[in-house]
């Protein structure tokens, strides 16, 4: 395998590099680098922007209305809009359903929900966890009865991200209670304004919303929206996590992270010597400086395998969850009591009231809390060493 860059993905490194320069909205740059609060409208305006150049969907071919561009250049895509400050597109949409839409779906789903993805007008979530249910996905409880030409659907997901945004949900149902509990779930598209279903909010520590509970009381759901086969939906769900967690190695985001401790580490605190100066601290970012690099390279296997993603996807989740959970935790010290806890309210640009510590470290603490879970979810590192035990090593 070449290490190196060829000229023409150097060619388009700067072509991306050129494009973020001219398009990227200072706002949307200032709110995403100060790791200010999510917000629906600047995600939904980018990924605007994003469409009306063609590249909405940087790892879709084109028959779909994505780019068809190569895994390598949908890398150095990524990675040019972490370190330029680009909001993060949605995955739920683009990375998650929409592979699953375009493998298992027919015709006539894809051409009812692939375009308001890649358009951003829809705004997708996911519905896999329940209460009891998470990486035990198996056990799931949330029923769908067909009845005539629709499902009726009861039960509850939880630790739904950005639910309260949704315009759809895509869920595992159970449809039978036959058999191994995997051979009784189905996938099916929820219009989230459906007469029945309730989002209630789950405020974190750090007093924000991020995440929800979703209510389903006697959903009425076309039987059109289910994807592929009843009671196969575990085929699907695999294949759909297997994206979501190639996807969850965040190399972009995570040299964008890097670049901004290493920047941190030279700055001088209050007339002291640079944090690079200690020989600890130094050799702590050394270490991990090498394992994202280590990273890097292993995406960039993984991408190029013609296979797709496979036991790999679990490596790159658990090697990506580790390292960005120890950039935060490294960030939160580095920027030593600018890092305490932050008032809610500063997380928005207008903030004008009184800041524990400087605008770009506020969320510091926040951030390493709330990255705990990068181990957790989209299946439990412990799962995913599971999968390798079984898959790669025949244990």
């Amino acid at each position: 395998m070449d290490l190196n860059y060829t000229p023409e993905q150097e060619a388009f490194r700067t072509e991306v590099r050129h494009f973020l320069d001219e398009n990227l909205p200072d706002d949307i740059r200032e709110r995403v680098q100060k790791r200010l609060r999510p917000d629906k409208e600047l995600t939904e305006r980018w990924q605007k922007i994003l469409f009306d150049k063609g590249w909405g969907a940087s790892t879709w071919p084109k028959e779909h209305g994505g780019t068809g561009w190569s895994p390598i250049e949908q890398l150095i895509f990524e990675e040019e809009c972490a370190l330029a400050g680009a909001p993060r597109q949605l995955d739920f949409g683009l990375r998650m359903v929409a592979p699953v839409i375009m493998t298992f779906g027919n015709d006539e789903q894809k051409q009812r929900f692939l375009p308001g993805i890649v358009s951003g007008e829809d705004w997708w979530c996911q519905g896999y966890s329940e209460p009891g249910a998470g990486s035990d996905l198996a056990s799931l409880r949330t029923s769908a009865k067909r009845e005539g030409d629709h499902y009726i659907v009861n039960g509850q997901k939880t630790w739904t991200t950005l639910g309260q945004h949704a315009d759809w949900i895509f869920c595992l149902v159970r449809t039978s209670n036959e058999g191994k509990p995997q051979q009784g779930i189905s996938f099916l598209l929820i219009d989230m304004n459906d007469p029945g279903i309730e989002v209630r909010p789950i405020i974190m520590l750090d007093g924000e919303h991020e995440i929800n509970e979703v209510y389903f009381d006697n959903v009425k759901v076309p039987a059109e929206n289910l994807i592929g086969e009843e009671n196969k939906g575990w085929t699907y769900a695999k294949f759909l996590l297997g994206h979501e967690r190639t996807g969850l190695a965040n190399v972009g985001l995570w040299k964008a992270l890097m670049k901004r401790l290493k920047e941190v580490a030279h700055e001088e605190q209050d007339g002291q010597r640079p944090l690079i100066e200690n020989t600890r601290f130094r050799d702590r970012l050394a270490q991990l400086d090498m394992e994202l690099r280590a990273l890097d390279l292993t995406v960039l296997r993984v991408l190029t395998d013609k296979r797709g993603p496979g036991p790999q996807a679990s490596i790159l989740k658990i090697r990506g969850s580790e390292i960005g959970q120890k950039l935060f935790e490294l960030l939160m010290e580095a920027t030593g009591q600018d890092a305490i806890a932050h008032v809610p309210d500063a997380l928005e640009l207008d903030y004008n009231g009184p800041r524990p510590g400087s605008i770009e470290a506020t969320p510091a603490a926040g951030d390493y809390f709330n990255m705990r879970k990068l181990s957790i979810f989209g299946g439990s590192n412990e799962i995913q060493r599971n999968i390798i035990a079984q898959l790669v090593l025949g244990l």
